[in-house]
């Protein structure tokens, strides 16, 4: 159940059965839908407005007015809407077949109303014993059944409460999942813990609700949680702190509240809320860097272990010390037919004998062969080696050119519930040397946690491109580690003969200097030029669904990603997620499918994850893990994803937030992964995103085939545009400071 406000102006009723929506934006809400009318004749009726979260099946009473689209004719705009039982028979058997109460399916729905008839929502109320009659239907079904049944009715009652305080259907969900039956008692005295428990909440959400239930505008409570916020907002940009008037400036601007309240609050939040505010040095001057206590705690502790590291007397690969390096390259030209050039035998000399040590470098600049004769002579000399990554798609990868297993970086730590790793200082990783690779995608929590777990004497290598985008989360570790003078690196420059004739690592190389693409001559590195964001996503979908797999002979599901420079518009990954779908997995009769918010969701369905949930499958699924859908099964309200890690995982459709479609994927998404071919949408309507290292890392993610689809002023604007400042971090001064 959803509304538009709390008072909506007079308008008309109409009630109905949801047959099906047409279209549905999961940002904003709005829907087109089309409902049976309850009474009115055989002809269904086009539903516009805030309907997201209701479910095909489900029988509606919306309130708005009837319109006209100079288009599409006579439709009703929807003011707002309340779920009802349904009561004729058709309604009752489709609402039971919806997905809605876990056991009943399309088929076990006809089977109970063909034998209870009109009754059927009565007994299920009042007798749910009896549905044990029902042919095929047990005891333990029948007990399932009447447990969903009352699970539904609980969050009607929160629904309905939550309905008036402005509260979207997914999101009273969510809030249901989060406090079960105290979640009104919360929300009432505690909105603002809204924010910090429930995911997909943000404070804007809580602030909503706190105005709905009276928490007044200059309410220290109020303040103090838009402060946080505004830390937090920080943190989802990259930055480890915010600059003390930064900080006050932005929380002016969201809280609309004096400057000096602002103020006043956040020594409060300093003096006894754990929020940290200390000077950090900078080029310009000292800055009151004020920090969220989780990153000034991992920012400190990274530090200290790297330290640690670098000094130890202890050496696990003690034989590099004194061996013959001559005749270990020998040894190695030998293994691979192939000689190192000067900086990869640097590389690997560095990478043996320094406890740690980062290696960075372009496409086609020999890191993987560097990486490889690393582990190579490591292992001939027995050391115990482990190859990690952060995404499964870069560990694969990693296993595939040293031809020894790798793991991602999280179920190498086996992270538990609540983020805590079961392999730290006290249960180190059993290792003489660890490769890290795509260590550009490392943020500094999960790099804390994985320096945390290296043992005293091994040696840590880091291996990555620096000039790619930096992690999704908070913290650039790689670029703070290559500008603190205490820690030793090796840059590869030099581009290898065979990469040269490859249009994707030239081009990847020319961006990355400010210099154009190549487009003539090219046979694996391509722009198809259109101006128009509806062009470029017509242009895009018929390049991946058709051109590339009609002349290269790929999968267009399988080995061709679409990697969008920002979510919205009609040529953003949203948008484009839904039009691929329909190209390449679209609805068909027989099969079942399942509407979660703005999405639907089918077999096939290439899908990513969109949070750390530490209780789903053998060892947790996390943020971006990507996969397909390989099963859907309404009676049980499930769904199952194959994921790139080769694991068959299950999500309740009430998780169903948790995924969304992977046709198209921002290009931060796709740090780590590699795909055949990538095709790269680039439109003027995205103006701000366009940025050389942005543009720079969808290019290194090919292996095969660059496709560019857009505008020629888009592309220049991403050659010139030399990509956002750098984050707010403090790891190289606590570098240089240790």
């Amino acid at each position: 159940m959803t509304t538009t406000g709390s008072e909506a102006p007079p308008g008309v009723t109409l009630q109905g059965v949801l047959e099906r929506i047409t279209y549905a934006n999961e940002e904003t809400g709005y829907t087109i839908a089309r409902v049976a009318p309850e009474r009115g004749g055989p002809d269904l009726v086009t539903a516009v407005g805030p309907l997201l979260g209701a479910q095909v099946g489900e029988s509606l009473r919306l309130r708005g007015r009837w319109g006209s689209h100079p288009k599409y004719g006579k439709q009703f705009e929807v003011w707002s809407y309340t779920t009802v039982l349904p009561a004729t028979i058709q309604g009752i058997q489709r609402y039971l077949g919806s997905g809605l109460i876990k056991g009943i399916g399309p088929k076990m729905a006809e089977r109970i109303v063909g034998h209870f008839g009109t009754d059927t929502l009565e007994v299920i109320e009042s007798s749910p014993e009896r549905l044990v009659e029902v042919p095929g239907l047990g005891p333990k079904r029948t007990k399932m059944i009447a447990a969903a049944w009352e699970e539904q009715k609980i969050i009607k009652e929160v629904m309905i409460f939550l309905q008036g305080v402005g509260v979207s259907t997914s999101i009273a969900v969510r809030i249901f999942k989060q406090y079960g039956d105290s979640s009104i008692t919360v929300v009432k005295s505690e909105p603002y813990r809204l924010a910090d428990d429930v995911w997909g909440i943000g404070f804007k959400t809580a602030d909503t609700i706190a105005q709905a239930v009276g928490i007044p505008h200059d309410s220290p409570e109020r303040v103090k949680a838009g402060l946080r916020y505004t830390l937090s907002q920080g943190a989802d940009a990259g930055h480890c702190f915010l600059p003390a008037p930064n900080l006050v400036g932005d929380a002016v601007k969201i809280l609309e509240v004096p400057a000096e309240l602002v103020a006043s609050c956040l020594e409060e939040l300093v003096a006894s809320e754990g929020v940290v505010r200390e000077e950090v040095p900078a080029a310009e001057g000292p800055v009151p860097a004020v920090y969220l206590p989780p990153f000034h705690r991992a920012e400190q502790a990274l530090a200290g272990g790297l330290r640690r590291l670098l000094d130890c007397g202890h050496d696990r690969l003690a034989a590099f010390a004194t061996v013959d390096w001559e005749a270990a390259f020998g040894w190695l030209r030998g293994r691979t037919g192939a000689d190192l050039a000067p900086e990869q035998a640097d590389a690997v000399r560095l990478a043996l004998t320094a406890k740690m040590a980062v290696l960075t470098g372009g496409p086609g600049c020999g890191k993987s062969f560097t990486v490889r004769s690393i582990v190579a002579l490591a292992r001939a000399k027995k050391a115990k080696v482990i190859l990690a990554a952060p995404t499964g798609r870069a560990a694969k990868r990693l296993a595939e050119l040293t031809g020894h297993e790798a793991t991602t970086v999280h179920r190498l730590l086996q992270l538990r519930p609540g983020g805590e790793a079961t392999f730290d200082r006290d249960n180190p990783l059993d290792a003489d040397l660890l490769v890290v690779d795509e260590a550009s995608m490392l943020d500094l929590l999960l790099a804390n946690k994985l320096v945390k777990a290296v043992p005293s004497g091994a040696h840590l290598l880091f291996v990555g491109d620096v000039d790619q985008l930096p992690s999704v989360g908070a913290g650039e570790v790689l670029r703070d580690l290559l500008a603190a003078e205490a820690v030793p690196r090796v840059r590869l420059t030099q581009i290898f003969r065979q990469a040269q004739q490859s249009g994707v690592v030239v081009n990847a190389h020319r961006v990355n200097t400010g210099l154009g693409p190549v487009l003539e001559g090219m046979t694996d590195f391509f722009l198809f030029p259109c101006e128009e964001p509806e062009e470029i996503a017509a242009l895009t979908v018929d390049v991946v669904a058709r051109r590339i797999p009609r002349r290269f002979g790929l999968n267009a599901r399988r080995d061709v990603q679409v990697l969008a420079p920002m979510h919205r518009g009609p040529a953003g990954a949203a948008n484009l997620n839904t039009v691929l779908q329909e190209a390449l997995t679209p609805a068909r009769d027989g099969l079942p499918e399942r509407r979660s918010g703005g999405r639907v969701f089918r077999i096939g369905d290439k899908v990513t994850q969109l949070r750390n949930n530490y209780d789903k499958g053998a060892a947790g699924v996390f943020n971006g893990t990507v996969g397909v859908v390989t099963d859907l099964r309404p009676e049980d309200g499930k769904l199952t994803v194959l994921t790139d890690e080769d694991e068959s995982v299950e999500y309740g459709f009430d998780e169903l937030d948790e995924l969304a479609h992977a046709y198209a994927v921002s290009i931060h998404r796709s740090q780590g992964s590699e795909y055949p071919a990538v095709v790269i949408p680039l439109s003027t309507s995205a103006w701000m995103m366009l940025q050389r290292n942005l543009l720079y890392t969808a290019i290194t993610r090919a292996k095969k085939l660059v496709v560019l689809v857009g505008s020629r002023r888009a592309l220049g604007q991403a050659v010139r545009t030399r990509g956002a400042g750098r984050r707010h971090t403090g790891l190289t001064h606590r570098l240089r400071q240790d």
